[in-house]
């Protein structure tokens, strides 16, 4: 069966449009924000060329979303923008090498039900990181097939916008490069227009490492707290795991284009591919990545997948598969429907937590199980603190000389977004926050922000600055990761609190 190319078209704006409606469906009602997601949309408030947890693209988009009302429809929509164009650029590749309506339909389909889905529900830079991977491969494949070099430049200005988003590009290259040393592919390496992409890359991306280098390349920081933090405690059993529940329903497709590369021959051209799938595993594993940071790689390969399982399900007796091929990632998609998502109350994941505990999805990051995944109990209380922070800026009264102090990120950014009070934004010595603090008025009274398991330094250690610490308030949702956060109303300082202030700001930083 053939379509024309303006019935290919309405069949991608189907799926555009079931891509992008489906992420919106996804996520309960009972949850809010993610806590990153607050941190992501505060950076926007204040403009720069880098910032201590990310590049400065995300900081962009955020304040696009705020001169767009900064409103949660805004929020998750281009996440869900960012996946659906991750579905497109696929669909072009599927086009590039020559495949046929079934290829294009597998293709959508692979990517549609994945991983990629979990991914474009949170506010993050992961969503457009993927988008970004996929995006530099399909400039690649363009320049192979046509040998024109500005295909060379797309992909170091798509690089370079990758970079300016999330670092975790650069294993793009740490992959591609001996990928190329080992295929015929080598040859652009003696091509000038190359060096030039190089170089128009690098002056793209030269106002953030010059932000780096003036603030002490806080990203080298930032990678060894991870790697304290997170990083060290990855099982590798767990990582590989991971990769294969990330596409489990078109895993079959994955398999198939990596035996395409060696076995059919118009796919010869394009195993630097397969080189660079696994120059850059390679490369994540040794490292210690998170798995998730690979997701970037599959794009690419579920194209080069769709195309070869279409070539072989031509013959008219093997025709019957076909259906069965694109019924198999909707089917297991379903299991992951259940389970994968924040679609369900807290109170029932709680309640049914057994299937969740049995993959590992309670686990967070302390090594522990929980109650709920972790990502969804960071998607809880943030209301109820701002709203409880609110109350306590209202008895206050007069918030001229009032700060709001928080233990972290999440606490300060969930505060400055759903608060009503907007004379006063929260900030803390966690992350980006630590850049701005207000030093530039007096401070009498500070809103004190603490974990709970935080909660007796308050008494003791702030008791010491402040002549009257009251107990005010506390999150009582148990369910969330901020259960127990609580709020303390911090009265007549004993010391200069801007010295003490710019003192722990330095400490901070070091």
């Amino acid at each position: 069966m053939r379509i024309n190319s303006i019935q290919r078209n309405i069949v991608l704006v189907v799926f555009i449009i079931l891509k992008i409606a489906l992420q919106f469906h996804l996520v309960s009602s009972d949850y809010t924000l993610h806590r990153d997601e607050f941190l992501h949309l505060d950076q926007g408030q204040h403009p720069d060329w880098g910032f201590i947890s990310v590049p400065p693209l995300t900081s962009w988009i955020s304040y696009l979303i705020y001169l767009l009302g900064n409103s949660v429809f805004w929020i998750k929509f281009f996440p869900a923008l960012f996946g659906a164009l991750t579905l497109v650029v696929v669909w072009k590749t599927i086009e590039e090498l020559n495949g046929g309506w079934f290829a294009l339909v597998l293709g959508a389909i692979s990517v549609l039900f994945s991983v990629i889905l979990r991914i474009n529900i949170l506010y993050q830079p992961n969503s457009l990181d993927i988008l970004l991977w996929t995006v530099v491969y399909y400039a690649i494949i363009k320049y192979i097939k046509t040998e024109k070099n500005n295909w060379l430049y797309a992909a170091g200005i798509s690089f370079a916008f990758g970079f300016l988003n999330k670092y975790n590009i650069a294993f793009l290259v740490l992959g591609i490069i001996p990928a190329l040393l080992l295929t015929s592919q080598r040859k652009v390496l003696v091509n000038k227009h190359l060096y030039y992409a190089v170089g128009l890359a690098f002056v793209i991306v030269l106002p953030n490492l010059i932000w780096q280098y003036q603030n002490n390349f806080p990203v080298v920081h930032h990678m060894k707290e991870l790697q304290e933090t997170q990083l060290q405690k990855i099982d590798k059993a767990d990582f590989f795991k991971e990769q294969i529940l990330f596409f489990l329903g078109s895993f079959f497709v994955l398999l198939i284009s990596f035996i395409g590369f060696w076995i059919y021959k118009p796919f010869r051209n394009y195993r630097v591919f397969f080189w660079s799938f696994i120059m850059t595993m390679f490369f994540f594993v040794i490292l210690n990545g998170k798995a998730y940071y690979t997701i970037g790689l599959y794009p690419v390969l579920l194209a080069f997948g769709a195309v070869y399982t279409e070539k072989l399900l031509e013959k008219k007796w093997l025709l019957y598969l076909r259906p069965v091929c694109i019924l198999i990632p909707l089917l297991l998609f379903m299991p992951m429907y259940q389970l994968a998502f924040p679609n369900k109350s807290p109170k029932y994941i709680k309640e049914h937590s057994e299937k969740y505990k049995e993959l590992g999805m309670l686990r967070w990051e302390d090594g522990n199980d929980h109650d709920l995944p972790q990502d969804f109990a960071d998607m809880l209380g943030w209301e109820e603190l701002a709203q409880k922070t609110d109350k306590a800026l209202g008895i206050i009264g007069d918030t001229d000389n009032v700060m709001v102090l928080c233990d972290n990120y999440g606490q300060a950014g969930a505060i400055n977004f759903y608060k009503k009070n907007k004379s006063v934004s929260a900030v803390s010595f966690n992350a980006d926050y630590v850049n701005w603090f207000p030093l530039d008025k007096k401070i009498e009274t500070v809103i004190l922000v603490k974990e709970a398991e935080n909660k007796l330094e308050a008494k003791t250690f702030y008791g010491k600055i402040f002549s009257t610490v009251e107990d005010f308030d506390s999150v009582q949702n148990n369910l969330a990761r901020e259960y127990g956060t609580t709020i303390f109303i911090l009265k007549k300082p004993k010391t200069d609190i801007k010295a003490v202030l710019k003192k722990w700001i330095t400490e901070s930083k070091e």
